[in-house]
């Protein structure tokens, strides 16, 4: 094994322990501006130029999202342009939420109030107060009438530690059955 290979083992595996244990500071140390409080679920792709993404206040990350800040498609016709580049940062604003294997093109921006809906690619910007969801995401309904849907419908436990919750799930849907007990 050559060195260049051994040195890149030995940079991955505290590459590694620092997303699992501190996803924040990991992010911080790729590039990624961070400009207020940002939770990090599972692991993202922050991509080849991390530090062109801004990611607000109150912002939520879930699992596997994946951020792309240039076009790869690029490369298969530099042989006629050598210098052809197509990269835009990602911009995300406050309050918002990206569900789980969601992507983040180049030159997104999301805007504040936003939930982006699980697997979605968002390709376009996304305006103020708005769900999005899909491939290619479109407009589902604002936030305030997904947020009238959600009090109706809730089952009142985000208040509960995860160890009270997952005893109250357990007695709400397997009451009568022994699965999940």
């Amino acid at each position: 094994m050559n060195l260049y290979k051994l040195r890149k083992i030995f940079l991955f595996i505290p590459d590694a322990v620092q997303r699992k244990l501190s996803p924040i500071k990991y992010a911080k140390r790729k590039g990624v501006n961070i400009k207020g409080n940002v939770r990090l679920y599972g692991k993202q792709s922050w991509g080849t130029e991390p530090w062109m993404i801004t990611l607000g206040n109150n912002v939520h990350i879930t699992n596997n999202v994946s951020f792309v800040t240039h076009d790869g498609g690029t490369l298969i016709l530099r042989k006629y342009v050598p210098d052809l580049e197509l990269s835009s940062p990602i911009k995300i604003g406050d309050d918002v939420y990206i569900g789980i294997n969601s992507i983040v093109l180049p030159g997104v921006s999301i805007g504040n109030n936003v939930i982006i809906a699980a697997g979605s690619v968002v390709t376009k910007d996304v305006p103020d107060n708005c769900v999005y969801g899909g491939v290619p995401a479109k407009f589902i309904k604002t936030v305030d009438d997904y947020f009238d849907k959600a009090k109706e419908n809730s089952l009142h436990l985000g208040h509960l530690s995860a160890i009270e919750k997952e005893k109250e799930l357990k007695r709400l849907f397997f009451s009568n059955s022994e699965e999940g007990l």
